[in-house]
């Protein structure tokens, strides 16, 4: 099943309590499918992955493989420090029912050498597609274009690459030039929380993967893009552009304030986010509120 359009990262929900909400994930990924997004991505860094258990990480996985009931493929993030940790994830999350996993650099790897082996051990070990992501402010591993585009090149089973450093766009445009196979230049995914969506398509991308927590305008972009309808899709996004760029405060808690949103929208219980994390103020939950509101979502319209 090949990777297409938007697929949102999706959240670890939990219970007030911080135990893993199952039921959460029912009903979020209930919501993600019927904003007709076209797969999701389980156990990326906005998914919290790297604050659960082990065993968290196999029943969340698994959760969401089962939930979407083969609707909508389903990629899984099986990052770790070490190649052969990777390998095992990857080949749980393989026999899990994933439809991709998605990989990023064991964190603060410098030597691109050994990132490179990485990369080619890991897709070696599963059927499977690999997708790479580029995320160098959460790894502290700066990958280039050109390095990309070699991974892209030489390990076959590395089929897709999801963006992260900013700006995307001109990375997509080098990636472009730079990845030789066709069918892994159509393979190049947008993300940055969909800030830079209408440009990254304009480059090449073929969607974008990111946990937007209303996926259904990311979804109508997508859509009104693929169909020519280039400034239509443009207007859209630009209506909305004000909640992404919101939405991104990392510093301030991204995932928690992704939470609330989804929170406000009756689709989870509880915004815990793990700790260690940031609280969000009283001010900007009433921003939050605020923004939407004037955006006319308050009961879910996106137009």
């Amino acid at each position: 099943m090949s990777l297409q359009g938007v697929l949102p990262i999706t959240l670890t929900p939990f219970t007030d309590s911080g135990d893993v909400d199952s039921g959460g994930i029912e009903a979020l990924t209930e919501r993600y499918l019927d904003s007709g997004v076209d797969g999701l991505v389980a156990l990326g860094i906005m998914g919290e992955a790297h604050k659960l258990t082990d065993a968290e990480r196999s029943a969340v996985a698994g959760r969401y493989v089962a939930a979407t009931d083969g609707k909508a493929p389903v990629v899984v993030g099986c990052s770790a420090p070490a190649t052969r940790v990777a390998v095992e994830r990857a080949r749980e999350a393989e026999g899990l029912g994933a439809a991709a996993v998605m990989v990023a650099p064991p964190n603060n790897l410098k030597n691109l050498g050994l990132v490179f082996e990485h990369y080619r051990e890991v897709a070696e070990s599963v059927s499977v597609p690999v997708v790479v992501q580029d995320e160098p402010v959460n790894t502290g591993v700066v990958m280039p274009a050109a390095f990309i585009s070699r991974v892209m090149n030489e390990v076959q089973n590395c089929r897709y690459v999801k963006l992260e450093e900013a700006p995307t766009t001109i990375k997509i445009s080098a990636l472009t030039n730079g990845i030789e196979s066709a069918d892994k230049r159509a393979g190049i995914f947008g993300g940055l929380g969909g800030m830079y969506f209408y440009e990254e398509l304009g480059r090449g991308a073929i969607g974008i993967m990111t946990g937007f927590a209303y996926p259904e305008i990311l979804v109508r972009v997508y859509y009104l893009y693929s169909k020519g309808r280039e400034m239509e899709a443009r207007e859209h996004f630009f209506r909305y552009l004000p909640l992404i760029r919101f939405e991104a405060q990392l510093g301030v808690g991204g995932v928690g304030i992704r939470k609330e949103v989804f929170k406000m929208r009756r689709v989870i219980a509880s915004s815990h986010v793990r700790s260690p994390a940031p609280p969000l103020d009283a001010e900007t939950l009433r921003e939050l509120e605020d923004l939407v509101e004037y955006l006319g979502l308050t009961e879910g319209d996106t137009g």
